[in-house]
């Protein structure tokens, strides 16, 4: 069955992301001149605005920071989904990203959780990176 739900579309800034994901590899965006990390993957540094960046390894280990259970679904391709979660992941190299925890029912997430990234093969060119409790 085909992927029905919103994907992606990779762009200049974030190609090398994307790229990265479909290989089950988590990459970030660091500025060869001040070294912040950031995410989303901007082509510019937010810090001091270099176009100087490069692309990391990350670790894909973070800390949930925040979470919420969507009882409806707002987009209509999510409603075999209900009830889902939405977290916001402190990486460990300190930007934060969106995406959901898979593998643990939605009331045994916890702020301060330990996770680490999976990626989800949803299109033959998008894998989309979520977040499972971390096994380390």
């Amino acid at each position: 069955m085909a992927y029905s739900k919103p994907v992606p579309t990779p762009t200049k800034e974030d190609r090398p992301f994307w790229e990265a994901a479909r290989r089950h590899e988590f990459v970030l965006p660091r500025c060869r001149q001040c070294g912040h990390v950031w995410f989303p993957p901007y082509l510019n540094c937010q810090r001091c605005l270099s176009l100087d960046r490069e692309w990391i390894r990350a670790s894909g280990l973070g800390t949930v920071d925040a979470y919420t259970v969507f009882d409806k679904a707002y987009i209509p391709a999510f409603a075999d989904d209900v009830p889902y979660n939405v977290a916001l992941v402190l990486l460990d190299e300190g930007p934060r990203m969106y995406s959901n925890v898979v593998g643990i029912a939605n009331e045994a997430i916890e702020t301060g959780m330990r996770v680490e990234v999976v990626f989800e093969d949803v299109t033959d060119e998008i894998s989309l990176p979520k977040f499972r409790p971390a096994t380390l």
